[in-house]
């Protein structure tokens, strides 16, 4: 038996809808593949589903863009000529910024302002006080920016210039200190020393003043 017919009409449901585009579209690309091979034709075929999604197809032997001026040549149809007037509006659009902003910075040099009345004089005065407010904020804005990095660099430097004078202060008490002991050590070095040469001689004398006695009363 074979299939019955289906109604050609939008599918409802999306999903169905989505899955009929994906076999549909391996179909259709399978037969561009066919008539590439079996009849040597130069296909293109560009699609896109309900999503934006894009699938496209080209002969091996061609590009696409070979294809579309092809089919300017048969057809005389110009498919560039849209996108080519919008291409020069929007051209034309930028030229015309361009010049009028490189006339308003002429103006604001000071230059050109021949064919200006004496509204658009006002104006351009008051745009460049309102120009001269904005850079002196910004310069004021610098300036106190600067300012309070180098106090801060100020507050780290003495910070550290404390704290060194702290450590020489404490190496110096530490060398007087050792001083101190240093002649302590040689006070008592100097005592025992004396004393011991004290109590070194002492015999001795002992021993002279005896031999002194009985030299002297045999």
């Amino acid at each position: 038996m074979g299939r019955g017919k289906i109604d050609i009409k939008k599918i409802v449901n999306p999903t169905n809808r989505q899955v009929t585009y994906s076999k549909r579209r391996l179909g259709i690309m399978k037969k561009a593949m066919e008539l590439t091979v079996l009849c040597d034709a130069q296909v293109s075929l560009i699609m896109f589903s309900s999503s934006g999604k894009l699938a496209d197809y080209c002969s091996p032997s061609t590009e696409i863009k070979d294809i579309f001026e092809r089919y300017q040549q048969v057809t005389c149809i110009d498919i560039w000529d849209a996108q080519y007037q919008r291409m020069q509006n929007t051209l034309k659009n930028l030229r015309e910024i361009n010049h009028n902003l490189q006339k308003e910075i002429r103006q604001r040099k000071g230059e050109n302002l021949e064919g200006l009345d004496v509204k658009a004089l006002r104006g351009l005065e008051q745009k460049l006080e309102e120009s001269i407010k904005l850079v002196r904020q910004r310069k004021y804005h610098v300036i106190a920016t600067q300012t309070d990095t180098y106090k801060k660099k100020l507050r780290s430097t003495t910070e550290i210039y404390a704290a060194l004078l702290h450590e020489l202060q404490k190496l110096e008490d530490d060398n007087q200190r050792s001083s101190f002991v240093a002649e302590d050590l040689s006070g008592v070095y100097e005592c025992a020393i004396s004393m011991a040469n004290q109590q070194h001689s002492e015999p001795i004398m002992q021993k002279v003043v005896y031999e002194s006695h009985h030299l002297r009363f045999p």
